[in-house]
């Protein structure tokens, strides 16, 4: 699995230009599942960003965790994340999972950061058209690939 994740101040997502859904401060997590992808991955990755100590404490310093400032989380599923531009200009998408897999896959996602975070996360839908607004707030943006561990 990969996620981009970014600190927002606030931040929107709009489902095929109908329905839009809103959260205030926290993170907006973009979510690319590989074909390899499995429960492990989703334990470590959710556990990982509900950790991730990213949040000012009172002297400004980076030192609180999502959890510790009762931050808000959206969660969207992007598949162009494992985007492979080796090869000429036009990406391939050949790692990453397709709907049959990366489905669960998510909705487990979604389970483990409601139950990391002991609250609802905003979500997308998945295979939708979306779009995402959001102010990052710092400017913090964190990229992990749990193939990496890192």
């Amino acid at each position: 699995m990969r996620a981009v994740i970014q600190k927002v101040s606030h931040a929107s997502i709009t489902i095929d230009r109908d329905h839009t859904k809103n959260m205030g401060p926290g993170l907006v997590i973009l979510l690319g599942i590989e074909k390899s992808d499995g429960l492990s991955d989703i334990e470590w990755l959710s556990g990982k960003i509900s950790r991730l100590r990213i949040f000012d404490d009172e002297q400004g310093i980076m030192n609180l965790s999502i959890q510790d400032v009762n931050g808000d989380i959206m969660i969207v599923s992007q598949f162009t994340l494992h985007a492979s531009t080796k090869k000429g200009n036009r990406p391939s998408y050949i790692k990453a999972a397709l709907p049959e897999t990366a489905i669960p896959l998510y909705d487990t996602f979604i389970e483990q950061m409601h139950q990391d975070l002991g609250k609802p996360v905003v979500t997308g839908e998945f295979g939708a058209y979306m779009q995402v607004s959001l102010t990052n707030d710092g400017p913090v943006t964190i990229n992990i690939d749990t193939k990496n561990r890192e």
